[in-house]
């Protein structure tokens, strides 16, 4: 029997990553959007996905456990922590039994341990046919234990979440259990243990107030409804219509709260890399004094001047960072959004190896076509880019990341929305952030380092510069126009600046040079890569041996000099 995939995508045959063999077949399925009923093996192997309409149909706990754990490895957990009815709400009990009949599960949870990849891990899934995956006592004890036992075993924890809120039949009790999983998460978080939620649909009320956006990593699902208040309450209460696609996962991944939107066929191999890359552990380092290489020699590069450079590093046809970062790293997976207002595609972040080492990557995004520069607002980062790399930066500290940055932007962006934000703050915090961090940072500049906007995520501690880019206090034009008057001495402005490499590097401003042979274009970007991927290792190198505290010590000895 052919299977059928989604039209949508123009796809025929298997999808990717088919789930294991099982045999659903006497299962009927009804998609809940265009209403086409299916045999359970045709919609089985499309992991619930609606061959006709791309609807995402509920998975059951079971049914998500054998699409996503190694087979024969979980073990169930907690299964004794039964129901309680606190408030002896009537007709509560009936109920009870029913979603148990409906779901086949003993509460709208469960836990157990499991391995995705080979890697072991504490698994919990949420049950959307048992009450809507709503939150009581029974459920929140499990998730608590769950961290409980995941923190004494030094071990991550993947949750996925589905849920209508809090459970209305036990009142006041079901609100305590926000606070209960919230401290579980502390507890767990504070043991520099990874965490991993999915948010599936729906995801609503006081379990996204609590545990399920409280991850290191937030995922979620296409199509998931996301959100704390339902729509029809806000409707009501302030009296306005709501933008289309309010409170889908793909909403909150643009408006900073979730970290990637996953396609049900790529959750297990998005998990398995999450795991891998959080489970290599710390190096272990001994207390050794380190001294930053002084790597500047070979490239005087007088052929070219301060104002010739600054042409190159705006020209179009340059180089960008994801250039390097394709090049120079193995996988790199970007994560998105500060948490607070959205994701600004002018500072990515991400996830990479290098060598078999994990490490956080910064780097700021021009775009190359006219319409990508746009969208990435032509590398200008606003507030939440910098939140971004802020939330990205702790999050490499507390898994013992070193954190790469590539920086390339004319400045912050200069607007009112920056202003309302916090533009001068989120800066600040951005820069006293990386000075702090325990772990090494290197930042690279590619292409123009334009005042605190390239500063916000240039206090490594080692700068690098490629051989043509700048770094200045703000542009020639803008120096010109403030000691002269008129722009129209930007060239004579550039050379007075210092702002190139050679100039910095006189300077003792920067600890290295890249060379570009003859220009940071297409043709010369596979070249320059390798030399930049060398020169980043060896880095790694040396500062492995010290100690976190040597590391910030190190970096503030940097500082001091200036």
């Amino acid at each position: 029997m052919p299977i059928l995939w989604n039209k949508k995508q123009k796809k025929t045959g298997t999808p990717p990553n088919p789930p294991i063999k099982r045999d659903v077949s006497g299962i009927k399925v009804t998609c809940s959007k265009c209403k086409r009923e299916y045999t359970g093996n045709d919609v089985w192997y499309q992991y619930y996905v609606c061959p006709e309409c791309g609807n995402y149909m509920p998975i059951g706990a079971k049914e998500r456990l054998v699409m996503l754990v190694d087979d024969g490895t979980f073990e169930h957990w907690f299964e004794e922590v039964g129901i309680c009815d606190p408030l002896e709400t009537p007709g509560y009990p009936e109920k009870l039994a029913a979603a148990q009949e409906k779901s086949g599960s003993t509460e709208a949870v469960t836990i157990g341990l499991g391995t995705i990849g080979g890697h072991e891990t504490v698994i919990g899934v949420c049950d959307p046919n048992f009450m809507i995956g709503s939150m009581g006592h029974a459920m929140g004890e499990r998730i608590t234990l769950a961290f409980e036992r995941a923190t004494e075993r030094n071990l991550p924890v993947i949750l996925f979440s589905c849920s209508g809120g809090a459970r209305m039949q036990e009142g006041i009790i079901s609100l305590m259990q926000m606070e209960k999983t919230a401290a579980a998460v502390k507890r767990h978080s504070d043991a520099d243990l990874f965490y991993c939620c999915v948010l599936t649909d729906p995801t609503m009320g006081g379990v996204t107030a609590s545990f399920a956006t409280l991850a290191d990593v937030i995922l979620a699902e296409p199509q998931a409804r996301i959100g704390f208040a339902g729509p029809r309450v806000i409707q009501q209460t302030i009296g306005q219509a709501l933008p289309e696609g309010f409170q889908t996962a793909q909403f909150q991944l643009e408006h900073g709260m979730a970290d990637r939107v996953v396609e049900r066929h790529n959750l297990k191999n998005t998990l398995h890399y999450l795991l891998y890359i959080h489970s290599s552990g710390r190096k272990q380092v001994s207390s050794v004094k380190n001294v930053p290489i002084n790597d500047k020699e070979g490239f005087s590069s007088t052929e070219k001047s301060a104002w010739e450079k600054v042409k190159m590093v705006r020209s179009g046809d340059r180089a960008t960072s994801m250039d390097y970062i394709e090049r120079v790293f193995e996988d790199f997976r970007e994560l998105h959004g500060d948490r607070c207002f959205g994701d600004d595609h002018a500072l990515i972040g991400g996830l990479a190896m290098l060598n078999g080492q994990p490490v956080t990557v910064l780097a700021n995004l021009r775009g190359k076509s006219m319409q990508e520069r746009f969208h990435r607002n032509f590398g200008m980062p606003k507030p939440e880019g910098y939140r971004k790399a802020i939330r990205l930066m702790k999050q490499a500290e507390k898994f013992g990341r070193p954190v790469i940055s590539f920086i390339n932007t004319s400045g912050a962006f200069c607007g009112i929305d920056a202003e309302e934000r916090g533009q001068g703050t989120a800066i600040a915090e951005s820069i006293m952030t990386m000075a702090g961090l325990k772990v090494p940072t290197l930042c690279i500049l590619v292409g123009e380092g334009g005042s605190g906007g390239a500063l916000a995520i240039a206090a490594g501690n080692e700068v690098w510069m490629l051989e043509n880019s700048t770094y200045a206090i703000l542009s020639p034009e803008g120096y010109s126009a403030i000691l002269w008057k008129t722009e129209g001495r930007a060239e004579e402005a550039a050379k007075i600046m210092k702002l190139t490499a050679q100039d910095l590097a006189e300077l003792n401003v920067i600890e290295r040079i890249i060379p570009e042979f003859g220009g940071a274009r297409a043709e010369t970007v596979d070249r320059i890569a390798p030399v930049m991927k060398n020169a980043i290792g060896d880095f790694l190198k040396r500062y492995e041996r010290m100690s976190p505290e040597d590391i910030v010590q190190n970096r503030y000895d940097r500082f001091r000099k200036f």
